[in-house]
């Protein structure tokens, strides 16, 4: 999708000028029902850049020459405020510099028309704050898009704009592409570098959210590369062709007890079909089994990254400002002012196993199915329904890909019973991003999808 539309740019069919202006009468019509986006450049200044950029390109050198960009609001844009879905930082000063990944979408032709909203600083599954309040899932706006890229994942499923930035460092890319029937990859760690280094130092990432595998991989390649100053970006990786010669499956990627009813049907169907349809057979394995060292991967993932935002935010403004936050992020603080500096340590030491271990399993050829969460989806406040609060760890299958460094994938994989999209995760070797995508394509393939919720059309651009 993303190709043929800046083809259609380059070639004269559209101007990105006519793309710019669509996406702000888009936004303006559908983003009330919605809240999914939370702040507009001006118009005028947005279709200037989009003449200019039309007007200065040549060949394909700029593979999406005149697309709507909405960003994720934890990410900077020049002449913008990253907010953080905080009220901590209602009067920041705007942005002096786009983040490194802006910079790259920016270079290959793309237009920033506005932010997205998120939960505060990230923390959550579901995308609500104090500051702006709750964003709602196009499939059903009573529900939850997820979190935390889940205003992009709302605003990509309701047409919104054709392309969105999303990061994940514990599932923020994939949970809203499960919810929003959406394709979302958290690429292998060091894969993509960062420009600022964000507060989960080694966890989190930027990671492409789209309508189509063909489309993340279009960028990946766009936002990959190395970065001074990060010590993780890998200097240089290429793809690999073939296909995954195994695929392990299990319902949860930690023994966190059997999946509610509901989301195991939908599971088990999924299976059947990468038998069937991919000709793949698949070796069912015991979620306890793939980490037998000890460590609990959802306590030590919260350990490091509330640990690591007390650092960046400062103890003492922490302290100063805990009745400003939300309820679930003040929640969150309070814990990390109280972890060890031996509990941390020992989180961070317990990566290497949940690396080792899912290297082992995997190999250089395999991939490992799951869902990707384990609830069929919360409503839009994060309330897990038929309870008072929202999901726990055992909802997510998600954080142990960041912990261990490994590439996931969430496609989806039909509808669970809310009418929500239900989204199947694919995770492989690190470094073999290519395997899971290949896999994802093959699934696609066999499963298409819509490429946007029921009522709203397409980005297309005009007729």
């Amino acid at each position: 999708m993303l190709a043929e539309l800046a083809r259609s740019v380059r070639d004269g069919r559209v101007s990105a000028k006519e793309l710019v202006g669509q996406a702000y009468e888009r936004i303006d019509r559908l983003n009330g029902d919605l809240n999914a986006v939370i702040a507009l450049r001006p118009q005028e200044e947005a279709i200037a850049e989009a003449e200019e950029r039309q007007a200065s390109a040549s060949g394909s050198e700029r593979p999406l020459l005149g697309l709507p960009l909405l960003v994720k609001d934890n990410t900077d844009v020049a002449g913008m405020r990253t907010m953080n879905g905080s009220r901590l930082l209602e009067e920041a000063a705007p942005a002096e510099r786009d983040a490194r990944v802006v910079e790259r979408l920016r270079a290959a032709g793309a237009i920033v028309v506005g932010k997205t909203n998120v939960p505060e600083f990230s923390f959550q599954g579901y995308t609500d704050n104090t500051a702006f309040g709750p964003t709602g899932n196009p499939w059903g706006r009573d529900w939850s898009p997820g979190g935390s890229s889940g205003g992009s994942g709302a605003a990509l499923a309701a047409g919104m704009v054709p392309l969105a930035t999303a990061t994940d460092g514990g599932g923020s890319v994939r949970i809203p592409a499960a919810f929003c029937g959406l394709a979302g990859l958290k690429p292998t760690n060091g894969l993509v570098g960062r420009r600022p280094i964000p507060s989960w130092m080694d966890m989190s990432t930027d990671g492409p959210l789209a309508h189509s595998v063909e489309d993340l991989r279009l960028l990946l390649d766009i936002m990959r590369g190395p970065e001074p100053g990060d010590l993780g970006a890998t200097p240089a990786w290429e793809p690999h062709s073939g296909r995954a010669s195994r695929v392990v499956a299990a319902p949860r990627t930690f023994d966190w007890g059997p999946l509610p009813p509901a989301v195991a049907e939908r599971y088990r169907s999924a299976l059947e079909r990468i038998e069937r349809d991919l000709e793949l057979p698949v070796e069912e394995i015991d979620a306890g089994s793939i980490f037998t060292f000890g460590g609990d991967p959802g306590e030590d993932w919260f350990v490091l990254v509330a640990v690591e935002e007390l650092h960046l935010l400062g103890r003492e403004r922490v302290r100063a400002n805990l009745g400003v936050f939300s309820p679930s992020f003040r929640s969150t603080m309070e814990y990390a002012l109280g972890v060890t500096t031996d509990r941390y340590v020992e989180a961070r030491r317990n990566r290497f196993e949940y690396a080792k271990a899912m290297d082992e399993l995997l190999g250089d050829e395999a991939v490992f199915v799951c869902p990707t969460l384990g609830q069929e989806g919360w409503l839009a406040d994060g309330t897990l329904p038929g309870t008072d609060g929202p999901a726990g760890s055992d909802g997510y299958n998600t954080g142990e890909a960041n912990l261990s460094g490994h590439p996931a994938l969430s496609v989806p994989a039909g509808l669970s019973s809310n009418g929500i999209p239900f989204g199947l995760q694919v995770t492989g070797p690190r470094f073999r991003d290519d395997l899971v995508l290949a896999f994802g394509e093959a699934w696609e393939t066999a499963n298409p999808w819509p490429r946007t919720a029921p009522g709203y059309d397409p980005f297309e651009g005009p007729a």
